[in-house]
């Protein structure tokens, strides 16, 4: 069994453990408050500037016309909230993947290496990486993404960047961030970033199946705009999918980067002239 499989197996048997849905509604709480309350004091005036910069458009008004002449007339009133939903989206799932890289990461790694039980509970710490640090790395790693999320919206008109380009940076921001806490307590940070170089784009796989999973709850976020009266418990029900189905990804990430370290620790006990710091000069 490859390793990717291996962590993907491991990760479904461990993300129904009553901690780790423990560790899915402390994000959950965090960003359904903050968003919950920025939408219930700003939705009007949100969807008041959407609807007024869509009218705005020649192009708007001819789509509304399109509506009016096949009976669906009601629809002038969704465009706007729709639009709102999802321009927030991305945001909301961006609070929630570092809510978890911060709040709930390391209870993933501390169920995965306890002592005597866990799959990794041999293993040193070295503590490469500190929750400052990863604070920081996953707040500047967001930033980049955000700005080639900007750089590249052109691309999202042409076939078929449109399908490629939000898997792909959003299973780089993932991985990037889900790597540094899944290492940072027992890697140094020279095995850290030996890890990431050898096995990055394993680890690019796994982010961007994460954000197709991800995709799922987005769907049914966007189809609640259609019930607005439900849209509020919908969206709560959504922002702890995304609490869910990015506490799988940690345990994912989790356990094939641990995985990788043991593999890298055990090659260094077989051939002690080769480590890591050696490798990085030779390079």
């Amino acid at each position: 069994m490859s390793d990717l499989l291996r962590s993907f197996v491991r990760a479904t048997a461990n993300v129904f453990h009553p901690r780790m849905l423990w560790l899915t509604l402390m994000p959950f709480g965090v960003a359904t408050v903050v968003w919950g309350a920025l939408l219930w004091f700003f939705w009007q005036t949100l969807t008041g500037a959407t609807n007024g910069w869509l009218e705005s458009w020649a192009l708007t008004s001819a789509m509304y016309r399109l509506f009016d002449t096949v009976g669906f007339s009601s629809l002038h009133s969704v465009i706007a909230p729709f639009l709102v939903v999802i321009m927030t989206i991305p945001l909301i799932v961006v609070t929630v993947l570092l809510l978890i890289a911060t709040l709930s990461m390391p209870g993933v790694v501390k169920l995965l290496t306890r002592r005597p039980k866990g799959h990794y509970a041999s293993l040193e710490e070295r503590r490469g990486g500190s929750w400052y640090g990863s604070l920081g790395h996953s707040v500047v790693t967001t930033i980049v993404c955000l700005v080639l999320l900007v750089v590249t919206l052109p691309l999202w008109l042409i076939p078929p960047f449109f399908a490629l380009i939000p898997p792909l940076l959003w299973g780089w921001l993932t991985y990037r961030v889900m790597t540094y806490d899944a290492l940072a307590l027992h890697a140094s940070a020279d095995e850290r970033r030996a890890i990431v170089r050898e096995l990055r784009w394993p680890l690019l796989a796994i982010g961007i199946v994460s954000g197709l999973l991800s995709s799922v709850p987005t769907m049914i976020w966007a189809w609640s705009v259609w019930l607005l009266p439900l849209f509020p418990v919908v969206a709560a029900v959504t922002i702890w999918a995304y609490a869910f189905i990015l506490v799988f990804s940690a345990l994912w990430f989790a356990h094939y980067c641990l995985h990788a370290l043991e593999r890298l620790r055990a090659n260094e006990a077989h051939y002690p002239a080769i480590t890591v710091e050696s490798r990085d000069v030779s390079l």
